[in-house]
C-alpha cells in the first residue's frame, strides 16, 4: 500500500464519518484510527480482531529477560493517566505493590477511558510514562520487579 492510497483511505473516511478502518491486503495490515480531534493516527494492525476498547487485552510482555523484571504494556493508542482525576493520587507510584487486578492507570481513547490493570504481581520499579502523556499500541507504560 502506497502513501497516495493511504492518502485517499483517510479522506473517505473523513467524509464517512468513520472512527476506525481495518485494512490487509495479502502479508500488509494497516490500522487508521480518528483521535477526538479528528486527527488520523496510522498504525499496524493487531493481528487479533480487536473488541471493543474497553474490553481490549493487554499487550503481552517480550520474552522474560534473564532478571526478574517484567514489563507493562500499552494495548491501545491513547492518553496515559495515572490517576481518575486530576486531584486525585496516582493509582500506582515507584515501590508499590501490584497484583493481577491492581488498576494501575487510565488510558483514554476516542474519549472513553480504559482502565489499565496490571495483570502481574509484584512491585512497581519504574513509570515509563508521563502524566497526561499520548502513548502507542504496546509502548511501555511500567516495569515491575515480580514477586
Amino acid at each position: 500500500m502506497n502513501l497516495e492510497e493511504i492518502r485517499e483511505l483517510v479522506r473517505l473516511m473523513v467524509e464517512n464519518n468513520l472512527g476506525e478502518l481495518d485494512i490487509t491486503e495479502g502479508e500488509n495490515k494497516i490500522r487508521l484510527k480518528r483521535g477526538a480531534g479528528g486527527e488520523v493516527m496510522v498504525g499496524p494492525a493487531p493481528l487479533a480482531p480487536a473488541g471493543p476498547a474497553v474490553a481490549a487485552p493487554t499487550a503481552a510482555p517480550a520474552p522474560a529477560p534473564a532478571s526478574d523484571l517484567r514489563e507493562i504494556h500499552s494495548p491501545m493508542v491513547g492518553t496515559f493517566y495515572a490517576a481518575p482525576s486530576p486531584e486525585s493520587d496516582p493509582y500506582v507510584g515507584v515501590g508499590a505493590a501490584v497484583g493481577q487486578d491492581t488498576v494501575v492507570c487510565i488510558i483514554e481513547a476516542m474519549k472513553v477511558m480504559n482502565e489499565i490493570k496490571a495483570e502481574i504481581s509484584g512491585q512497581i520499579v519504574e513509570i515509563c510514562v508521563k502524566n497526561a502523556q499520548p502513548v502507542e499500541y504496546g509502548q511501555v507504560l511500567f516495569k515491575v520487579k515480580v514477586s
